[in-house]
């Protein structure tokens, strides 16, 4: 049985770049669903505390979750974002139930 590669990705704005850096994560979501493999790319912004964006992401393998890691579009948005994030993870989850 094959199982998809689930991710979760927080991203904490600067207080002083929020918008900037949501208007940059947006710019990810069309070209991201359009890779191959990939299922399920959602952003969502915290209801308490508008600078932590999470993204919500289902692959089909590590392989093509690895080729998005490298994609042009993300690089932009490392490069665009330097100075304006606070903090960033990438967890890799396992659904058990």
């Amino acid at each position: 049985m094959t199982s998809t590669l689930t991710i979760v990705a927080n991203i904490e704005a600067k207080a002083d770049k929020i918008e900037f850096v949501k208007t940059e994560l947006l710019k990810l979501i069309e070209p991201t669903r359009l890779e191959e493999g990939c299922i399920q790319y959602d952003l969502h912004q915290d209801n308490n505390n508008p600078a932590l964006f999470t993204f919500v992401e289902n692959w089909v393998s590590n392989e093509l979750l690895q080729q998005h890691l490298n994609s042009p579009h993300l690089k932009m948005y490392v490069q665009a974002t330097e100075g304006a994030v606070a903090s960033f993870t990438l967890n890799e989850i396992t659904k058990i139930a």
